[in-house]
């Protein structure tokens, strides 16, 4: 009789921010049936993925297991958890199921991408159960920065898990579902076997401050402004949306709303119910007519996107609207690791303006949307599991946060990314490693980490380029000079010639004393060429450039 076992992998979100993918798995090894939860994107940077536009977990263990999964499981409708929908479902092909506000932004990213939103089902939260396989999966809510967020009881043959996905303590969220604390108990009190918990915010010692709190501290900086107000947070965060909004009407202003994404958000948001009343609104067309002291506009933008509202704003101009001396700009966010240049370029420009620059330094107007340390330990003290799972988070959250759970007495394993874990037994252990690394969204390709595509762009863009062109004719002779050009690299170097005047003439002495057979061999040529080439400009400017040759050859 073979044996049946219960497993957690996760395949991005463990050992990371971002790209959050997990996977659990019950049955006989290699045949068990698999939900997947969250399907979510990581952003790229200049620094190390130049070009990039989207960057994706690998699903090729998913990919070659498509017949055993059971369904995918959304907990909530950030792009970190859902952004990857719409390009990887087609190579799963299972049942997607969310909660009705995430559902509306799934249908879209799957139609945007050619695919149905008709396998999109939506499922009530607890005690609603979805039964697939050996699982049966129920959203329990939780309070979180964009509404409907939710975590996860997955019941199995082996015992109750609970999924945290994103989450805080927040009994006064302003938009979406408080932290119910009876409901928790009463869903934990049967046991569970394992917490698969949010790590982001383990090292934050402060308790953690409700949203609630946000919207008095910005009426009060818009009030003390006498000019225009503009405020931006994450197009998602609905209720601070809301916060902003109702402190300008209460403080006197009209209020426009500029960026797609955000004015996407309260529409699904007014159109689920999630919200049941906004601030009137006015058209940027109307915003131009309205005294800039009776005026507040809230703009996309937050993370230094350079074709945002807030970037186009700092630059000059957006929708006709610009900004100058005296107007107050508010950061109602918190600046995402490895966006902080974007972010402060766009701060450097509004101040050459004379605009009023605040951010959330001070504590005052912005609160996270994930658990403080003191919150993690509530939520241990409330799930008493038996297992504890850190995951949203990079290894040393993840590292930290086992400890924590060790001086609750819980037994923790840290699990990063292709750690497949065994949960079927009195410990826990890791039973395989399994190959993830990620994929690019790059232009409408997708190309892999290891491709070298994006790592030639570096090396293009550190060292870069240089361009020959030869010509050889039926004698095997040179027809001609070589000529060059070059990319990305000094005109001038030591010997104050133009550089491309020095290569042209030191690739033309020596191809001219090269041998018959060297010229004759294509691939020992190109490689004397680099050789001289990367040799002279090295010489020249310090620089061994990435080298591209073209041999032409009459016949």
């Amino acid at each position: 009789m073979t044996k049946d076992r219960l497993i957690y992998l996760p395949l991005g979100g463990a050992g990371e921010i971002g790209m959050n993918l997990y996977v659990y798995g019950y049955g006989p090894r290699d045949k068990e049936r698999l939900i997947v939860v969250d399907l979510g994107v990581a952003f790229p940077d200049m620094d190390t993925t130049p070009g990039v536009d989207l960057i994706f977990p690998d699903i090729a263990w998913l990919t070659d297991r498509r017949n055993q999964i059971e369904g995918i499981f959304i907990t909530h409708a950030h792009e970190d958890h859902i952004g990857a929908l719409g390009h990887l479902w087609a190579k799963l092909g299972a049942p997607v199921y969310t909660r009705n506000f995430t559902s509306k932004i799934a249908i879209r990213k799957l139609e945007e991408n050619g695919q149905t939103g008709k396998i999109v089902n939506v499922v009530s939260s607890w005690p609603d159960i979805t039964k697939v396989g050996p699982f049966e999966v129920s959203y329990i809510p939780v309070s979180h920065s964009i509404p409907e967020s939710s975590a996860l009881v997955i019941d199995t043959p082996k015992g109750r898990l609970i999924h945290s996905g994103d989450f805080k303590l927040d009994e006064n969220p302003v938009v979406g579902e408080a932290f119910d604390y009876q409901l928790w108990q009463k869903v934990c009190s049967s046991g569970v076997r394992a917490f698969i918990c949010d790590s982001t915010n383990v090292f934050s010692d402060n308790d953690g401050h409700s949203e609630s709190e946000v919207g008095p501290e910005i009426r009060e900086l818009i009030e003390k402004c006498s000019e225009m107000v503009v405020a931006t947070t994450f197009a998602s965060n609905v209720a601070r949306i809301k916060s902003i909004a109702e402190a300008a009407e209460e403080a006197g202003r009209s209020v426009c709303l500029m960026g797609r994404a955000m004015k996407r958000m309260i529409e699904v948001s007014l159109e689920t119910g999630v919200l049941s009343d906004f601030p009137k609104l006015i058209s940027p067309e109307e915003a131009k007519t309205v005294p800039k002291r009776n005026l507040l506009l809230i703009v996309t933008g937050s993370q230094g996107e350079r074709r945002a509202a807030s970037a186009q704003l700092a630059n000059g101009k957006y929708q006709g609207m610009t900004l100058s001396s005296g107007d107050l700009f508010l950061f109602s966010s918190k600046t995402i690791p490895g966006n902080e240049r974007g972010v402060i370029k766009i701060m450097n420009q509004l101040s050459e303006k004379g605009v009023d620059v605040v951010d959330d330094s001070s504590g005052k107007y912005h609160v996270s949307g994930h658990a403080n340390r003191p919150e993690i330990s509530k939520i241990h003290d409330i799930v008493s599991p038996q297992f504890l799972l850190p995951m949203h988070g990079e290894h040393r959250h993840l590292r930290e946060h086992v400890k924590l759970g060790e001086t609750k007495g819980i037994s923790g394993l840290l699990a990063t990314n292709g750690m497949m874990v065994d949960l079927s037994g009195n410990q826990l252990k890791v039973v395989e490693h399994i190959d993830t690394g990620r994929v690019y969204l790059d232009g409408t390709s997708k190309i892999g980490a290891l491709d070298g595509i994006v790592r030639d762009r570096i090396k293009l863009a550190i060292n870069g380029l240089v361009i020959v062109n030869i010509i050889i004719d039926e004698n095997d002779e040179m027809l001609g000079e070589p000529w060059c050009e070059i990319r990305g690299l000094a005109d001038y170097g030591q010997s104050d010639c133009n550089l491309i005047d020095v290569l042209e003439e030191d690739l033309s002495q020596h191809i001219g004393r090269s041998s018959v057979s060297l010229i004759q061999d294509d691939d020992k040529l190109e490689k004397e060429i680099k050789r001289i080439t990367q040799q002279t400009t090295l010489a020249e400017i310090g620089k061994k450039p990435e080298v591209s040759i073209i041999i032409s050859r009459l016949s």
